[in-house]
């Protein structure tokens, strides 16, 4: 296997992590659930008075083959670990179990576009969804069923199908909203971005390099004209204060006496979680997420900060769909740092001992789900600050 082929797999595996099979039932017994599963973790976040979070739960589970209703504002996430994060957030007292099934014109658009196995396939939806009340504002919460490093089915070299640029465009025309947010886990690229900070963009770039690097969008780059207000952000980072015992890395030693080691385990700097703007600390002004088809990762020798502020696996597709819409919304990328900039002084040998993927993917393993709280945080803040009737 190629190291590209392998870094592939990893990819799509980490995405698939922690799907079980009431994920994948299409109309599950909503009533039958545990309460520890209907509500997962309560996080009791002191929220400033009017703007807590409020679920809205419809008085009938939807019919998942018809069309969303509106809202204002459309956040997107993708991954278990994110979906959890978000609904902990955003939808306290309702997990992801309980979020209704969305499958509009899966059958005709995009079930022969998408490979067999894919996530999608398995649970026969293009995604799940609730609502929640921030202040005036109605929010859709949407997890994907889609994505970049899932679906693609081969149609020339270097070239594959997207279904989820389609699925963009369609939550975009069902639930009309005046901004889309697009938030989960992302690597790193920067050595001043702590583990749990998140970086907030208006910029994506396509860095692909695998089943999409002869695409005509590879290498294109996005962004979205607008100010964001951050009048919440000073809130949000107090909340995500709370939860950074959470983000504590362990001491580091060899893990064997053979190595020449005889002092104490080394410390880790602490984490102290802050939103990172573009335009602003180390970003310039639109500095893009990083969208790659693969597994990879910043290293304190590949200089990815200089092309981005992170690396994600899908949300350049929103700047692409937006791009082709006669009247887009506004939107921005809002990406929690899972697994900080990795030491390029680590062995990599592809194929077998490949330490700098080792611990990117243990980072994203065990933090995915405490830096998505924060990121769902920074989403509040978001759109806390957001006047829709300015749009």
């Amino acid at each position: 296997m190629t190291d590209l082929k392998k870094r592939k797999e990893i990819a799509r595996e980490l995405l698939s992590t922690g799907i079980d099979p009431g994920d994948l039932d299409l109309k599950p017994d909503l009533e039958a659930l545990p309460e520890t599963m209907a509500a997962r973790r309560r996080l009791h976040l002191p929220f400033p008075d009017g703007l807590a979070p409020v679920p809205l739960e419809l008085p009938e589970v939807p019919d998942p083959d018809e069309p969303l209703p509106r809202a204002d504002i459309l956040v997107i996430t993708w991954t278990v670990a994110e979906n959890n994060g978000l609904a902990d957030v955003l939808t306290p007292g309702f997990s992801r179990k309980k979020w209704y099934r969305y499958r509009h014109r899966f059958d005709e658009h995009y079930q022969a576009l998408i490979r067999t196995y894919a996530p999608a396939q398995k649970a026969n939806r293009l995604g799940s969804w609730f609502f929640t009340q921030v202040g005036t504002k109605k929010v859709m919460c949407f997890k994907s069923e889609l994505h970049l490093n899932q679906d693609g089915i081969k149609t020339g070299e270097g070239t594959a199908t997207l279904p989820v640029k389609g699925m963009f465009k369609q939550l975009i025309d069902e639930v009309k909203p005046g901004l889309v947010i697009t938030t989960g886990t992302s690597g790193g690229v920067f050595l001043e971005h702590d583990l749990g900070d998140v970086v907030v963009t208006r910029g994506a770039k396509f860095r692909l390099a695998d089943e999409f690097k002869n695409e005509p969008f590879n290498g294109k780059s996005y962004r979205c004209e607008w100010d964001i207000n951050t009048q919440y952000f000073e809130a949000a980072k107090d909340l995500m204060v709370l939860y950074k015992e959470r983000l504590i890395e362990p001491a580091f030693a060899p893990p064997t006496k053979r190595y020449k080691f005889d002092q104490p385990p080394i410390e880790a700097c602490p984490n102290n979680p802050d939103i990172k703007l573009d335009g602003k600390d180390e970003m310039s002004p639109f500095h893009p997420i990083l969208t790659t088809d693969f597994f990879e990762f910043g290293t304190s020798a590949n200089h990815l900060e200089e092309e981005g502020c992170a690396v994600d696996m899908g949300d350049a597709v929103l700047g692409l769909a937006c791009e082709e819409l006669d009247d887009p919304p506004l939107w921005v990328v809002a990406r929690n740092i899972s697994d900080p900039q990795i030491n390029a002084d680590l062995p990599t040998t592809p194929g077998s001992l490949d330490m700098q993927v080792h611990w990117a993917v243990w980072y994203y393993q065990k933090f995915g789900y405490w830096t998505s709280v924060n990121g769902a945080l920074a989403v509040w803040a978001l759109l806390s600050g957001f006047d829709s009737t300015a749009v």
